[in-house]
């Protein structure tokens, strides 16, 4: 595994849903110890039912200049077939009907590879980490069960976004997930059916008086499960709603789900039942400028490493929320991943060259 593309490959090739990472997490310290770096696991995995922890590495600077830190997730939604790369026309795919994994595996092997260059060249750095999260899928659960206080580094890159290398997230939104419970009264659908009060039927009285889609610019409403009823002939006394919002601007977030509410309460007394409402705020949005630190760099290291920086938004989430809102200073860059959380995922063999490259470029322009 002397190369990023040969990293991701052996990565790729293991199963790891998110709270099953062990294998990733074990490949990547015996990878990073083969070139001198020592890591540490931390709590994470036993704080969320997870059989790994987030992996985390600090090398000391060498020179003056701002030192980096550098995460990426080795997670991946659950594959439904074996996972066999292979490369064709210069793109790596799975061989096999489901993911390949390039979402996050070919930036945690881009950055391993970028940091084994500059130590193996002897290139002057002013301080590395290299944070490896987990159960990123699911919620950045890894980032936000990790320390960032463990973190020297205020300013951070995660490559975590698809598109050809050289995308810079400038803003990304803020989510809230909403968990909605109708409570009716079961009752015989032909025998008494006036006696009972129907939980689907709220349900979908709620759903049908709100818009879904793209609301507006930078703002999301997805209604992503529906689910009631115990069989045909019984009126459902329960149904279960989930619900996300999203947001580049995170004061719309109350609106919107106050309509939520609004529209779930109003079904429900229509229809005689009652309703429940719980919300989780996921994470929270971020704008970043072109004066910022973070970016400027960015700037620098893409171009250097022959990429052209392109400013984008998203509607995604990723760590890097985790490490915005705690403080610090973290730009999302694109990996070249393309259809990612599907069979046809894809990545180019170029393009995880290039996260290599932009790694060393990073590194390079941050002790300069």
């Amino acid at each position: 595994m002397e190369t990023a593309v040969d990293l991701f490959v052996a990565l790729a090739r293991l199963p790891t849903p998110p709270g099953q990472e062990r294998a990733a997490i074990d490949l990547v310290s015996s990878v990073l110890a083969g070139f001198g770096v020592a890591s540490a696991e931390d709590d994470a995995g036993s704080r969320i039912d997870g059989d790994a922890g987030n992996l985390y590495a600090r090398i000391p600077g060498t020179v003056p200049g701002t030192p980096l830190f550098f995460n990426a997730h080795v997670d991946t939604v659950p594959p439904s077939a074996a996972i066999e790369p292979v490369v064709r026309d210069g793109y790596i795919v799975n061989a096999q009907p489901t993911i390949l994994g390039a979402d996050n595996k070919a930036s945690v092997a881009g950055m391993v590879d970028g940091i084994r260059k500059v130590l193996r060249e002897g290139l002057p750095h002013a301080g590395i980490e290299l944070l490896i999260t987990v159960q990123e899928e699911t919620g950045l659960r890894g980032a936000k069960a990790f320390d960032v206080g463990r973190l020297e580094a205020t300013i951070g890159y995660v490559y975590d976004v698809d598109g050809p290398p050289g995308r810079m997230v400038m803003r990304a939104p803020s989510q809230i997930s909403m968990d909605i419970t109708f409570l009716g009264k079961a009752a015989h659908a032909g025998i008494a059916p006036e006696e009972g009060r129907n939980a689907i039927q709220a349900a979908a009285r709620a759903l049908a008086g709100l818009e879904f889609g793209r609301i507006a610019a930078g703002v999301t409403r997805n209604v992503g499960v529906v689910a009631g009823g115990r069989q045909r002939n019984i009126v459902p006394d329960r149904c279960t709603v989930q619900i996300e919002l999203r947001s580049l601007v995170d004061a719309d977030m109350a609106g919107l789900a106050q309509e939520v509410i609004d529209a779930c309460n109003l079904a429900a007394v229509a229809t005689g039942c009652s309703v429940e409402l719980a919300q989780a705020r996921e994470y929270t949005a971020y704008a970043l400028s072109d004066r910022d630190p973070v970016v400027v760099l960015a700037r620098q290291a893409l171009r250097a490493a022959g990429c052209e920086p392109v400013e984008i938004e998203t509607g995604g989430g990723a760590d890097t929320h985790v490490f915005n809102e705690r403080g610090l200073s973290c730009l999302n860059l694109s990996s070249g991943m393309e259809a990612i959380h599907s069979q046809d995922e894809r990545i180019a063999v170029a393009d995880v060259e290039a996260l290599s490259r932009i790694t060393v470029e990073l590194i390079r322009a941050a002790s300069a």
